[in-house]
């Protein structure tokens, strides 16, 4: 058998395709017990999110373009019409890719942690379906152990890669206890969203989202715990806020440095930590003239930004020097598993000869026969008996003159070679 990795994502096609042959976590067990009674196939997992879709499959050869045909069929699309976006790996490169996937070498933006819990999720699924057995359930269990030696001993996932992470970066340096700060937000976008997902995930659970639109504000206040507020409000909850985060669009900025005057009063010199992520600016650039309070706009942040992308950058080829050791050793484990059946073999052979001849010299003993002869015959007989067959084998090569294969016995049988006076 043989490990196989097929499927498509962010970087072979878009998401129109990637949508279409997405997978449900509800329907995923009955599309793996489905995949997993293509002939040739031993076990499957599906890997299905946002940005990939992917078959992992222990299959005998041959069985890939029916891995193909059927993730085709099974979403109604048109017989090739997945050809030029899927791409395949097989054996070691199929390792590596697990691999890299797990560790978010793979991913879209590099090093983030995401990925692996969607790993781990389509692990158990497949465990659940009874889809998982031999060398890809190791697999799988092996790339969980990777990632998080990679998380260990690099840096991949430390730094911040997107305006909103590194906002959130810079709060967590200006302010300690985050679970016990109040945090504004002003905008519902997608960026605003972001940001307001990093506060959570730091600690920050008392949240107040702004919008020109309460509906929008609403939403987003409900996804994350919070509360939302009208923006013809937003002076009135500038007070109270330790972190303000604007990303509006608007000519005009929303905050100004006299709205910020008077919601100092009473605030007993509590520092703000502000960031204008809009363009053009949201809060008034001589707001950041005002004691105890820190501005920073996009181009404050694109300086964090770039930073974490080169020392993602060095974490990543650190990281893939340490999947190329993963991988070899993992290899060298599936190579030894693949010997153990010929080893096995081999003994059982080799005990049955030995269990033969040992009933033969004891039933010998005890007809009364020399011992010291019975010693004699079941040494020798043994000992015929173990080499016959390498001796017929190695005889009918020399006569075939492979001599290659003769070099190999040699090895396998740690054998030292003749002197000429021994001949």
């Amino acid at each position: 058998m043989a490990i196989l990795a097929l499927g498509i994502n962010h970087a072979s096609a878009p998401i129109a395709i990637r949508e279409r042959v997405a997978f449900a976590p509800e329907r995923t067990p009955e599309a793996l017990k489905d995949l997993s009674m293509l002939p040739g196939v031993g076990a499957a997992a599906i890997l299905s999110t946002c940005n990939r879709t992917e078959l992992y499959v222990d299959h005998a050869p041959g069985a890939e373009q029916g891995a193909l045909d059927w993730l085709e069929r099974v979403h109604g699309l048109a017989h090739r019409s997945l050809h030029a976006a899927t791409y395949q790996y097989q054996d070691a490169q199929a390792v590596r890719h697990v691999f890299r996937v797990a560790t978010g070498l793979d991913s879209l933006v590099v090093g983030e942690p995401q990925i692996l819990g969607q790993l781990k999720q389509a692990y158990r699924i497949a465990l659940d379906a009874r889809t998982l057995s031999g060398p890809l359930d190791q697999l799988l269990q092996r790339s969980f152990s990777v990632a998080k030696t990679v998380r260990t001993e690099t840096r991949l996932g430390a730094n911040a890669v997107s305006v909103a992470y590194a906002a959130v970066r810079l709060a967590c340096q200006v302010f300690d206890e985050m679970p016990k700060r109040q945090a504004l937000l002003v905008g519902a976008g997608e960026t605003i969203e972001l940001v307001a997902r990093h506060l959570l995930g730091v600690g920050v659970r008392r949240t107040t989202v702004v919008n020109r639109t309460i509906e929008r504000a609403r939403v987003l206040a409900d996804r994350i715990g919070g509360q939302a507020a009208r923006l013809v409000d937003l002076e009135s909850h500038l007070g109270d806020c330790d972190i303000l985060v604007t990303a509006t669009h608007g000519s005009e900025p929303l905050i100004r440095c006299d709205a910020l005057r008077r919601a100092f009063v009473g605030r007993r010199r509590r520092p703000l930590f502000a960031v204008d992520l809009g363009v053009p600016r949201n809060i008034e650039a001589s707001v950041a003239e005002l004691e105890d309070v820190y501005l920073y706009t996009v181009d404050d942040l694109r300086g964090v930004v770039e930073e974490g992308m080169r020392g993602r950058r060095d974490a990543a080829a650190q990281a893939e020097s340490m999947v190329t050791l993963h991988v070899e050793e993992f290899m060298a484990w599936s190579r030894e598993r693949a010997a153990a059946s010929t080893i096995i073999s081999m003994r059982r052979r080799a005990e049955m000869a030995r269990s033969d001849v040992l009933n033969r010299a004891l039933k010998r003993l005890r007809q009364g026969e020399n011992p010291e002869r019975v010693l004699t015959y079941l040494s020798q007989t043994l000992t015929n008996r173990l080499l016959h067959r390498p001796t017929v084998g190695l005889r009918s090569a020399a006569a075939l003159g492979d001599e290659e294969f003769v070099e190999f016995a040699s090895r396998l049988l740690a054998l030292e070679p003749l002197h000429s006076d021994e001949n």
